[in-house]
């Protein structure tokens, strides 16, 4: 077969224009039959714009797509699965309360005598998993297992419905544990094995060089190029995908080593035998002004729980709290803020971002809420700030009155970082600030966290990545079970939190 014969679907100079943004700037990409390839790219790179013209969501302002050798028109979504292309997304969008059975074959249910043949379908949705290697009972609800299942029973149902021959993956190891995400993995290869063309976008780069063939890179809606995996070394990676070398992550250190100096011997919080039932058990905790306090520990270890309750979104039950000094009596949010505590989580979407507002009513939102909405802040002053805090975190936005709707992942965490730091707090509570968003933003958000702290600000850092917590946090508090386990300061290495996290007790 010759190489233009593998060819599955080709895009050629794709333009695509958005009020104020360029998103895709004469950008190619093709893929192969029998591939899994990896689109790359910072948040804001082009990819979903490129996907979602892939899909039929959006259409292309100029360029060509060409699918098995033919000029196509992707109209909508339903005429992309019609010509064979699916995508599964990082939100399962499935129908949790039916059976995986009535999940896969909705819509396409087999009949006897007018009604559904109920042992037919479940048969068949039992033949399709087990062509992949999965064995359940699928006669089970939905919702009664994992979101890695749930994901599995979206791939077998794209390739049903569809008949697929290219699988879209958007970000579907965000969810997943080792295990889950290996088994995916097999599946995919599985696929592509039979022939089938994937792509597949994540923001685990490890992920990348574990299970892709090839890789294209984007940057700011152009086309930095097409690689094979096994010749495109992982510092180069990321160098094309941020557009510079990688001192803000080597001289990341540094910067800790220097913001270290500055931190104060007099307590700003202090927690003794603080806890609440069901939520996170009594422990002690002191943060100094000007530190950085890391929280490790895996899922469901009490993370986020210690957070909202040190924020007042939660009352604890036990203990007390003290903040400059002062006994907390008084526990909401709303409290917090007048303290000058502020609190970014760890659900942007769902608990931070107003999508239908613009950058600026985003950034001034908590400010304006301490005034109090019968005291207006002027729109010079909103202008003020907004353009401020635009400038120092580097938000990637045409104005200051884009809808933030219209922004990248990275920089809707930053527009919620913004918000937060134009209440000047003493303390900010960061809740995986850098999820989900692109290896340029972490680096930009650990350092902006480490010269805060330099300018005397306190902060209590959670992340899932490790290495991220390790490289940014001064000091690390360990949790397991819903447990303060341990508590590690100066330069820890991995092996000994990871021990920490896996034993009960000091």
């Amino acid at each position: 077969m010759t190489e233009s014969n593998k060819d599955i679907l080709v895009l050629k100079g794709i333009y695509k224009y958005f009020p104020g943004v360029q998103a895709l700037n004469n950008v190619d990409f093709t893929l192969q039959r029998g591939e899994i390839h990896a689109l790359m790219g910072e948040n804001g790179a082009g990819k979903s714009t490129l996907i979602k013209i892939m899909t039929g969501v959006e259409r292309q302002d100029e360029g060509t797509i060409t699918l098995e050798g033919k000029e196509v028109s992707i109209k909508s979504p339903q005429h992309a699965q019609t010509l064979g292309i699916s995508t599964v997304y990082q939100e399962v969008n499935l129908c949790t309360n039916l059976t995986v059975a009535e999940n896969i074959l909705l819509g396409q249910e087999p009949r006897k005598f007018g009604s559904i043949d109920w042992k037919a379908m479940n048969d068949r949705a039992d033949q399709l998993l087990r062509r992949l290697d999965i064995h359940i009972d699928v006669t089970r609800p939905l919702e009664a297992y994992s979101v890695a299942i749930q994901q599995m029973a979206a791939i077998v149902r794209a390739l049903e419905i569809a008949s697929a021959k290219i699988l879209i993956l958007d970000e579907p190891t965000s969810s997943l544990d080792a295990n889950e995400t290996e088994k995916l993995f097999q599946v995919m290869r599985k696929l592509r094995d039979e022939g089938m063309g994937i792509i597949f976008i994540t923001h685990f780069l490890n992920q990348v060089y574990e299970v892709s063939d090839r890789i294209t890179v984007l940057r700011n809606g152009n086309l930095i190029g097409t690689f094979n995996t096994n010749s495109l070394p992982m510092i180069e990676l990321i160098t094309k995908m941020i557009g510079r070398n990688l001192s803000d992550f080597n001289d990341m250190s540094k910067t800790k080593l220097e913001s270290s100096m500055h931190i104060k011997k007099d307590v700003l919080l202090q927690a003794r035998q603080f806890g609440r039932t069901g939520s996170i058990k009594p422990f002690d905790l002191d943060l100094h002004a000007g530190e950085v306090v890391g929280f490790a520990g895996l899922l469901g270890s009490g993370r986020t729980e210690t957070a909202k309750l040190l924020f007042g979104i939660d009352k604890p039950d036990s203990g007390t709290l003290k903040f400059a000094g002062e006994v907390v009596k008084n526990f909401s949010p709303g409290d917090s803020i007048s303290r000058g505590v502020a609190f970014c989580p760890e659900d942007r979407r769902a608990e931070a971002l107003v999508p239908d507002l613009t950058v600026r009513e985003n950034i001034i939102l908590a400010i304006q809420g301490n005034k109090g909405w019968f005291k207006y802040l002027g729109k010079g002053k909103q202008y003020e700030l907004a353009e401020h805090y635009i400038q120092l975190l580097n938000i990637s936005t045409p104005t200051a009155d884009q809808p933030v709707k219209n922004l990248s992942g990275g920089n809707q965490q930053k527009v919620i970082l913004a918000r937060w730091l134009a209440t000047n707090p003493d303390l900010l509570i960061l809740d995986e600030p850098t999820r989900g968003i692109d290896v340029g933003a972490k680096a930009e958000i650990q350092k902006l966290v480490l010269e805060l702290a330099e300018e005397g600000k306190a902060c209590v850092f959670i992340s899932s990545e490790l290495e991220e917590v390790l490289r940014t946090s001064h000091r690390i508090v360990v949790l397991r079970d819903r447990e303060k386990i341990n508590e590690f300061s100066g330069e820890v290495d991995e092996h000994k939190i990871m021990q920490a996290m896996a034993q009960s007790g000091s």
